[in-house]
């Protein structure tokens, strides 16, 4: 079980990235709520520069998305039920300027997706490991488009399911300590 050193609110602490998915599709219904909570999320003057290009599993666009994926990840995500491509756009589209913060908003996004996920009983795993030149050019991406990574999701599966080599994995991870991610400056003189 994991232990904040603080109390923080549950959903916080109980969200993990498992890979055990059943195969059940997710209707619209209940796929849609996740990218909705992604729209909510605060970004640099509101610029909103996520988007989410997705694919179901029975869908024909399924198959390109899933060919992106290096082969470990390919060898537990075919029963998701969605996989999708995050970018983001690395200019403001009110002046053309660059956007300093157009990952970090994005990466703001992917998280209130993944919590809305887990709120719902939805495994949602976030990945870097695919094609990301060819994840822009399946996604027809503008050049002005950066992708930042890949989620499956799905309906909660078991384990078992799970190659043997994975199924050692599937568990929730622990963190680093909080003294090593965050530095008092007062300290560093």
């Amino acid at each position: 079980m994991r232990q904040p050193d603080y109390p923080i609110e549950p959903l916080i602490l109980n969200r993990w990235s498992p890979r055990a998915m059943s195969g059940e599709p997710l209707s619209d219904d209940e796929l849609f709520p996740l990218f909705e909570a992604a729209r909510w999320t605060p970004s640099s003057y509101n610029a909103q520069p996520w988007r989410f290009v997705y694919a179901k599993r029975e869908t024909e666009a399924w198959r390109a998305l899933f060919e992106l994926l290096v082969p470990f990840n390919q060898s537990w995500v075919d029963d998701a039920s969605v996989l999708v491509v995050i970018a983001s756009h690395t200019v403001f589209v009110s002046n053309g300027k660059p956007s300093p913060t157009h990952s970090f908003d994005t990466g703001a996004a992917w998280e209130n997706l993944a919590l809305e996920g887990a709120a719902r009983n939805l495994v949602v795993h976030g990945m870097q490991g695919f094609d990301y030149e060819k994840a822009k050019r399946v996604c027809k991406l503008h050049d002005d488009y950066v992708v930042e990574a890949m989620i499956a999701i799905g309906k909660p599966g078991k384990k078992e399911d799970l190659p043997q080599d994975i199924q050692e994995k599937e568990n929730p991870s622990s963190r680093k300590p909080l003294k090593e991610l965050i530095i008092d400056l007062n300290e560093k003189s």
